[in-house]
């Protein structure tokens, strides 16, 4: 049976939570009266500290924890923390990714390297320490993950995140079916465009190449934007919410594309 908020005090993990979609989805959560902690590099520790004082302040628990996604034994060590915390795990977000814009043949194999060991590598040990707990205490839970609308099409000079993208989409379809059994689902969010500093990134980098003045790339892109307007992290921390709620209980193995329309299935 998967865990319902009336019998026992639900917790959520999000990793790269520090700011931007994470902390979106960190900060809903909590508003949905679960406990969270939230994950990211040591580097983001004061950003983490802020933003568990903003969960707490919605009347909930929280945790700050620094870890990189592409340690599986930091990654297992976290999620004890947080089993120790919280005293079980019911929603895992694995969030934190990176996105590296280039042309293939000017793809280094270190960026290659470092987008599968983030968003590839990250995203299974994530699932699997936190599948772990959940089997272990017999009450279900929720996978969830960060895919991107570039893991339904490939983008130009997008190759490495594109790969590691499709390739989240693919592991959490397999996980899906093999935990339905013990009442987890597994979903993916797909976002397109949003106003973030990983946008703010891409955008540098395409500007540069095409000899363009910053931000040209992130307004020119709004012609493939059905509703005209650039996503932002709440857009996607509500979809988050819904497949973290009981309302998802009949819903797994899915990518909800959360973009504006600018891909459609």
């Amino acid at each position: 049976m998967l865990a319902k908020s009336d019998s026992t005090e639900r917790s959520a993990m999000v990793t790269g939570a520090a700011r931007g979609i994470g902390k979106a989805i960190a900060l809903r959560l909590a508003k949905d009266g679960i406990n969270v902690s939230v994950t990211d590099l040591p580097s983001a520790k004061t950003d983490l500290e802020a933003a568990v004082k903003e969960i707490e302040a919605m009347g909930v628990k929280g945790l700050a924890i620094t870890m990189d996604v592409s340690s599986q034994s930091e990654v297992k060590s976290a999620v004890l923390e947080h089993t120790k915390k919280f005293g079980g795990l019911d929603v895992m977000v694995a969030n934190a990714g990176i996105a590296v814009t280039a042309p293939i043949v000017e793809t280094s194999y270190e960026d290659f390297s470092r987008t599968i060991d983030i968003n590839i590598k990250g995203v299974f040990y994530c699932y699997q320490e936190a599948a772990k707990v959940m089997i272990a205490q017999g009450r279900g839970g929720r996978l969830i993950a960060a895919a991107s609308v570039s893991s339904h099409r490939g983008g130009k000079w997008q190759s490495a995140y594109a790969a590691s993208k499709f390739a989240v989409r693919g592991m959490s379809q397999s996980a899906a079916q093999e935990l339905a059994e013990y009442g987890i689902t597994v979903n993916v969010y797909s976002p397109g465009v949003i106003d973030t500093k990983m946008w703010e990134s891409i955008d540098s980098e395409i500007t540069q190449r095409k000899d363009q003045e910053k931000g040209q790339a992130f307004e020119e892109v709004l012609d493939l934007v059905a509703m005209h307007r650039h996503g932002k992290p709440n857009d996607v921390a509500g979809v988050v919410s819904f497949l973290a709620s009981p309302d998802s209980n009949y819903i797994t193995g899915q990518s909800i594309v959360v973009d504006g329309g600018m891909w459609f299935s």
